[in-house]
């Protein structure tokens, strides 16, 4: 097949709506302020699908930090990558800032999160190391493996009976091999919202030999006792071999980092091709980092606040009979059945009907006949915004029902 041909042909279940509905639900514009409430297609809706879990993407003092920063350095500062001439003094203060957060020897900052992950699972292991992962890795984890060279198996998702037969077969290979395993799992799965067994998996290492590298990108900031993540929320940070943390979510900038054990760290200092190779991160988003950090270390409250909202409408959509998986996070996917053309108009329905904007998630990212729209609450979103909600998704729900977001019935919408 001609590639142009092939890319035509694979552009997926919406691919059939064209350009305007490709801007409508695969582009979406939201413009104005980062705020629950913002503007989709001139309208102002209110908005669940911002992952700003503590609210500090405009938090006056983040906004004066940012802007001071921006004035005094620009955007340029420091110019080339770390080893290079791009280290600064401000770089290593928010490493040091992010390991003694995170209860971690060293720390690192990586440019990007999901580049940042891909290039750590490189850089850890060679062609005889074995890696055992998750099968409902995030894909970053899984564009890792597929630079791997060597061997890696897969356990079927939390499922910790299976995971332990696979470290069986992968302690037989490694020791033949003479290489060692990789452990790799989510701290928060962020479609599904539940945890990843950190506690159950951390237990096998009385039984097998292995390092655990967690991507911890939604739990960073929302879990444990001081939002260090799900590793301080299970209490097991010193099983927990490596850290990955990513500040797009409760930080609300670019960038990443990663944490452990100060001559691993040191090791992907110097061999991490997506950061020798690339530019430092730019003075203003490091200051702005050292903030946010700031914040969430000594505001408590943003992350109460966040967790009010979180408990408030995940118990209000179960009372109303909605199915929510097993979210422990703030992540609230909410389940439907029904098909890809039921879930583009019943979100549409959402959008210009009730002016709510919130993610939609079908096949193949879920199974055929299944709809998810997933729900992210921040600390900056209200109990009159939750009540709201949950009272439009009662609504659509009967509509789906009720068959009337099917092709035939969409113009008595």
């Amino acid at each position: 097949m001609d590639i142009f041909n092939k890319i035509s042909a694979n552009m997926g279940p919406l691919g059939q709506y064209g350009k305007e509905a490709h801007g409508y639900f695969m582009f979406p514009k939201l413009e104005g302020e980062i705020h629950p409430k913002m503007k989709f297609r001139g309208k102002e809706v209110l908005t669940w699908s911002l992952n700003n879990y503590l609210g500090l993407a405009n938090h006056p003092e983040v906004r004066k930090v940012d802007a001071e920063a921006t004035k005094e350095y620009g955007l340029g500062y420091p110019m080339g990558a770390r080893m290079m001439s791009g280290h600064t003094s401000k770089h290593e203060e928010l490493e040091a800032a992010l390991a003694e957060f995170v209860k971690k020897e060293d720390a690192y900052l990586l440019n990007f999160g999901y580049q940042g992950m891909v290039s750590i699972i490189d850089t850890l292991v060679n062609r005889n190391d074995v890696i055992v992962y998750d099968s409902e890795s995030h894909a970053c984890i899984l564009d890792g493996l597929r630079l791997h060279m060597g061997k890696r198996y897969v356990f079927p998702h939390n499922n910790i009976d299976n995971l332990r037969k696979q470290l069986e077969r992968a302690t037989a290979l490694a020791d033949k091999q003479g290489g060692g395993i990789l452990v790799i799992t989510e701290g928060v799965f962020g479609m599904a919202g539940d945890l990843g067994k950190l506690d159950e998996i951390v237990a096998l290492k009385k039984d097998f030999q292995f390092r655990l590298l967690v991507d911890d990108a939604h739990g960073f900031g929302t879990m444990g006792k001081t939002g260090a993540g799900v590793a301080e929320h299970f209490g097991v940070e010193d099983g927990v071999d490596i850290i990955f943390g990513t500040f797009a979510k409760s930080m609300a900038l670019i960038g990443g980092f990663v944490a452990g054990r100060e001559d691993v760290i040191n090791y992907l200092r110097y061999n991490m091709r997506s950061q020798i190779f690339a530019k430092s991160l730019p003075m203003p988003l490091v200051i702005g980092a050292l903030k946010r950090l700031e914040l969430l270390r000594t505001k408590p409250e943003l992350k109460e606040n966040l967790w009010t909202v979180v408990n408030a409408l995940q118990k209000g959509l179960r009372e109303k009979g909605f199915n929510l998986g097993k979210t422990e996070s703030p992540v609230t996917p909410v389940f439907l059945d029904g098909t890809v053309p039921e879930a583009t108009t019943l979100t549409m329905d959402l959008r210009e009907n009730y002016n709510i904007f919130c993610s939609i998630v079908v096949y193949p990212v879920i199974p055929k006949g299944q709809i998810m729209l997933r729900i992210i609450p921040t600390a900056v979103h209200t109990l009159e915004d939750v009540q709201y909600t949950i009272n439009a998704f009662a609504e659509v729900s009967e509509k789906l029902k009720a068959g009337k977001y099917k092709s035939d019935k969409i113009a008595s919408l």
